[in-house]
Order: structure tokens, then C-alpha cells, then sequence
């Protein structure tokens, strides 16, 4: 095990301090998410909006743009009789989206990663544009893991562990 927690090491706030044996320094970890997953359902849309292709593809991509998302290429498909499909593909991940316009319903699917990027941002665009009555959201915080943040060489401390 490359990383290896002491008792008594815990810090406020959450953080855990460890030592790595291998190059003798202690190192801060943090648990941290790479990116932020958005499910969302909304109920109520106005259907006529859901059905329209053009509609659509302008808002998603507005929607990309609100969360200060970086633009790939954008793909929308309009089945028959209704409903569409369609992505964002941003620098950051995806934005995605599924109507059924019969029904006042939309499925919609923000993943962004980095800082930067505010897939709440696009969330409230798109309730609004949508008119949605009923939203619900589930957010989900993926790639959690601890990465190290190197803190000080400290020799002594090792020598008291080890």
C-alpha cells in the first residue's frame, strides 16, 4: 500500500494526512469528484417546444453555453410522429436530452468535470425554456477519489511512525 493513514492524523475539515514511504513525504488527502452528473426529469413541459427540433437543439446548446461549457459538436434526431433525441458533446463531457412530447416529459443529462463548468447553470435554462412544471434532479459526484496534494519532506516523522 503506497499510502498508509496513523492514528491521531486526523485534521479538521475532513482531511487525513498520510505518509508515503516510498518518497518520505507527507501528503494531504482529500476526497475530490472529477465531475458533477445532473439526472433530471421534466414534467409539465410545454409539448409543443418538446417537439420542435430546432427548439430544442438551440436550447441545449445555449444550455452548454450558460454553464461555461466548452462546445465539440452537437447531434439531434426527430423521430415520427414526435420526440427527439440529441446531444452536446462539450470539451468537459455531455449534455443530452430525450422528449416525449405526448407525455409534457423530457429526460435530460448534464455531466460536466473541471471547476469551471456549472451543469446547475444549464439545469435552470433549460427548466425555464421548457416550462416545466414538476422538476426533479438527482446529482451524482463521479470519479470520487483521494488525490494527494504533497504537503512538506518530513523526516522526522517518519522516522516516528516507522
Amino acid at each position: 500500500m503506497l499510502f498508509k493513514r496513523f492514528k491521531g492524523t486526523k485534521k479538521p475539515g475532513g482531511l487525513f494526512y498520510y505518509i508515503n514511504k516510498n518518497f518520505k513525504t507527507e501528503v494531504n488527502l482529500k476526497l475530490k469528484s472529477l465531475g458533477k452528473h445532473l439526472l433530471v426529469e421534466f414534467y409539465g413541459c410545454n409539448k409543443k417546444k418538446l417537439n420542435d427540433l430546432k427548439f430544442i437543439e438551440e436550447s441545449m446548446i445555449a444550455a452548454a453555453e450558460e454553464a461555461k461549457s466548452t462546445i465539440v459538436q452537437d447531434v439531434f434526431h426527430k423521430f415520427s410522429p414526435h420526440g427527439i433525441s440529441g446531444v452536446v458533446v462539450i470539451a468537459e463531457s455531455h449534455l443530452a436530452i430525450h422528449t416525449w412530447p405526448e407525455y409534457g416529459y423530457a429526460a435530460v443529462d448534464l455531466f460536466t468535470c473541471g471547476e469551471k463548468t456549472d451543469p446547475w447553470a444549464a439545469f435552470y435554462y433549460l427548466s425555464e425554456k421548457f416550462e416545466a412544471k414538476i422538476k426533479t434532479t438527482l446529482e451524482l459526484k463521479r470519479g470520487t477519489m483521494e488525490l494527494p496534494q504533497p504537503k512538506q519532506k518530513i523526516e522526522e516523522k517518519i522516522k516516528a511512525y516507522t
